[in-house]
């Protein structure tokens, strides 16, 4: 495989553990995980989930205790030194006494080449702000200056930890509709977040963490049915629902039946065959299949009990 070719991330049996007063704190426990080019990946998880550790790793802020972790093919320190990922964190980063456009204009000095000062003030929507001190700007201001500070290397990979923490939903959604449009140009994006709508809206899948290992992957609808099952609902003549419902409860992939008049309600681990059943078996109509909610789902795959090692952020 060249380099070209590569995943844009590939972390195979991925350990970190920190010393602490009590012994040892194993934060991260055996992550396998593989980004395509032009995914757009959301890492979702508790707080102390792992999230954040597994992504300094990605990025070459530190190094693992055991596995390894190829970014576009190369080592994560090698990869971010050639400009090819950069990140958008949580806090720091700002010189408060600095314009916007001041800002931009000295991190990109810092680059032999960098994409236009102006593109990306203006892709980050910080255009009718560049004349204002950082230390007035709100936090969303302040995280949309650290994402144009992001794409000044033309980066192929975005990294982001809780990117729109502290904001409120007005600079929440017009972060994710700068975000869009990197992701429509064909960038890769791999962020962490706490908030399940982001990581339903706009990842185009989600990695859920917990204890420090993967506990699901998938597309959001596939994540839902893992944890949840799905439910499939029907109309029947009145004078089938119970036939119906009996038969339904001796399959095996069926979890639950419920009957409210003539519509049968199904939660299974196998609506195809459940809504073969309803229509070509059972003479069911207006039938609708559901997944559960994402938060559910959420609940459902991370509420194992802790370890006695602990977990960190």
């Amino acid at each position: 495989m060249t380099r070209h070719d590569s995943p844009a991330v590939e972390i195979t049996a991925l350990t970190k553990s920190f010393p602490s007063r009590a012994g040892t704190v194993q934060a991260v426990r055996g992550i396998d995980l593989t980004v395509t080019r032009g995914e757009v990946v959301a890492f979702l998880g508790p707080n102390g989930a792992g999230k954040t550790t597994a992504l300094d790793v990605v990025l070459g802020l530190t190094t693992p205790t055991s596995g390894e972790v190829r970014v576009l093919g190369r080592s994560p320190r090698e990869a971010v030194r050639a400009g090819r990922v950069s990140a958008v964190l949580q806090t720091g980063g700002l010189l408060r006494d600095l314009t916007v456009r001041e800002t931009v204009e000295l991190i990109a000095s810092t680059y032999a080449v960098h994409a236009p000062v102006e593109d990306v003030m203006r892709r980050a929507n910080l255009t009718a702000v560049c004349s204002r001190k950082v230390s007035k700007c709100s936090g969303g201001e302040q995280q949309r200056l650290r994402f144009a500070l992001a794409l000044l290397p033309d980066p192929e990979l975005l990294v982001l930890d809780e990117p729109t923490a502290g904001m409120d939903v007005s600079a929440r959604r017009a972060f994710w509709d700068a975000m869009h449009a990197e992701a429509a140009a064909g960038r890769t994006v791999l962020f962490a977040t706490h908030y399940l709508e982001e990581a339903d809206s706009f990842a185009s899948r989600i990695v859920l963490v917990a204890e420090g290992r993967v506990v699901a992957d998938g597309p959001t609808d596939v994540i839902r049915g893992q944890a949840l099952g799905r439910n499939v609902a029907a109309r029947l003549d009145l004078g089938a629902v119970d036939g119906a419902a009996t038969a339904l409860r001796a399959l095996p992939s069926v979890h639950e039946v419920r009957v409210d008049h003539d519509r049968l309600s199904v939660t299974t681990s196998d609506s195809d065959g459940v809504a073969r059943a309803l229509l070509t078996d059972l003479g069911a109509h207006d039938l609708e299949v559901t997944t559960g909610s994402l938060e559910s789902a959420f609940v459902a795959l991370t509420s194992a009990p802790p370890t006695p090692e602990g977990a960190a952020a």
